[in-house]
Order: structure tokens, then C-alpha cells, then sequence
């Protein structure tokens, strides 16, 4: 693993505005050209998070996914963030892994945000995703899916010794009523998963009325922060030291006694 150079674009989405919000974001992340292995952009950044699916949906051959290609590719680092999907009768939360070579990833929120109505109008993903970057593992995330650890269990492998992930990554829009419950269990997940854990959240009003108030981090494996970003756009680069998480699993071998379990059943 060598450090790992994570960009936090923590900014003020516009309400249903792909083309805009893409211009936008565009213009935020410009100058991390060669600065960079990593850019974290909020949840549905094209949109804002809307239940009003057939506005803001788009599908897997549409402008948004070009757009992460040709960022990725100049920025020469991996752009991610979440666009609502439409797929064979299906609206997904989907967040892209885009490689700067065109390949991609993609992960489909499980946890569907209930008290909002978003499991009436999107349809839940069922597997979770691993993905390889500088010889880091990273487990990407969407929002609600930070309050369920039994979904977010780091596994270790007791032959080898090695975890399946090293880093947590959470996309979000995150009201800021629950702010302390957002900064609260990123701090936990870290912790109780031995792993580094990033949280990037959007800051201002959408158009439903709710104000973000960003706090996007970086936490440490113990559960200290590196970077704290405030409520304002922002966007800011931390690099993560492979070194501190190795010394402290070695030190602190807590997923040794860890108890052994089994997904049953799909979320929905």
C-alpha cells in the first residue's frame, strides 16, 4: 500500500440541475489535476437527493457517466460520487467508481432512507463492493447505510491476517439536524472496523427545504479526525498513511476475537 491522496469535494448541489451541477463540480475540482488519487464527490451530485425519480434519472449511457470518464481521465485519479440510475424498470442510487482509463465500478445503495419515502421510489442494491486503488482496498457507501455495522463489518481473513477492506468511504445528503448522529458514527465505523473511514456531505439548502451542514471528514483508525471540514464549500485533500493503520492492527488485533456471521436477508 503506498499513502493514499483522498480529495473531500464538500459543495452546494443544485436542485435537480445535472447539467449545471456537472459545471459546477467541474470547475471545483479542476486544480487537483496531478494532486490527487482520489476525488469524493457527495451523494446524487448531479441532483440533489429527489424522490421525483423521472426528473433526475439517468441511465448508464448518459451525459453524467461520460462526464466522470472525462474527469477521471484528466485529473488522472478516480472521480466518485452517486447519480440516480434508471435500469430495466429499476431507479437506483448507484455510486461510480470511475478509473481514469474509462473502466468503472458501481454500488447501489442497500439502505433506502425510509422516513423520506426513498424505499416507495428506488429500488435496493444487495452486494456489497470492494475496490483496489495504490494497493488499498476501499468499501464504497451511501449515506443511510452508515447506521447498519452489521452491513458495514470489516471481515478478516484468520489465514492471512488481512481485512477485506482498509478504507470506508461514505457519500451523503445529510441533513443537518442529524449532524452529531452523521459525525458520531463515522467515528464509530472507523473504530470498530480497524479501517480508515471518509464522509463526504453536501452543505447548503435543496430544493425540499432541508440545509446541510457539510462536516465531511477523514477518520483515523482510532477514531480521530485528520481533516474537519465546516459548513461552507470546500473542498480539501488529506493523504492517508498506510503505515498508522498496519502499526495500529498490530497493536490492537480486536478483529482476532471478533464474532463470526452470515448475511440471511436482503434489505428492501
Amino acid at each position: 500500500m503506498d499513502p493514499l491522496r483522498v480529495s473531500l469535494v464538500q459543495g452546494a448541489t443544485r436542485w435537480h440541475d445535472a447539467v449545471g451541477n456537472r459545471d459546477y463540480y467541474g470547475e471545483l475540482i479542476r486544480p487537483l489535476a496531478g494532486a490527487t488519487d482520489l476525488v469524493v464527490l457527495p451523494e446524487t451530485f448531479t441532483s440533489g437527493f429527489s424522490n421525483e425519480v423521472d426528473a433526475v434519472a439517468e441511465d448508464m449511457a448518459g451525459p453524467s457517466m461520460q462526464w466522470l470518464a472525462d474527469q477521471a481521465s484528466s485529473l488522472a485519479a478516480v472521480v466518485t460520487g452517486s447519480v440516480v440510475i434508471a435500469e430495466n424498470g429499476r431507479m437506483l442510487n448507484r455510486m461510480i467508481w470511475m478509473r481514469p482509463d474509462g473502466s468503472f465500478d458501481s454500488y447501489d445503495k442497500r439502505h433506502l432512507f425510509r422516513m423520506s419515502g426513498e424505499h416507495e421510489r428506488y429500488d435496493a442494491g444487495n452486494e456489497r463492493l470492494v475496490v483496489g486503488l495504490r494497493g488499498w482496498r476501499v468499501l464504497p457507501q451511501v449515506c443511510y447505510d452508515l447506521r447498519f455495522p452489521v452491513w458495514l463489518r470489516n471481515r478478516f481473513d484468520p489465514e492471512t491476517e488481512t481485512a477485506e477492506y482498509d478504507l470506508a468511504l461514505f457519500i451523503a445528503n445529510w441533513p443537518a439536524p442529524r449532524r452529531e448522529p452523521w459525525r458520531t458514527l463515522l467515528r464509530a465505523r472507523a473504530i470498530e472496523n480497524l479501517a480508515y473511514v471518509v464522509g463526504v456531505n453536501r452543505v447548503g439548502p435543496d430544493g425540499n427545504g432541508l440545509d446541510y451542514a457539510g462536516d465531511s471528514c477523514a477518520i483515523d483508525p482510532v477514531g480521530q479526525p485528520l481533516i474537519e471540514l465546516s459548513g461552507v464549500e470546500q473542498v480539501a485533500t488529506v493523504t492517508l498513511d498506510p503505515q498508522r493503520l498496519g502499526d495500529h492492527r498490530r497493536r490492537f488485533p480486536a478483529h482476532l476475537d471478533a464474532d463470526a456471521f452470515q448475511l440471511l436477508e436482503g434489505a428492501g
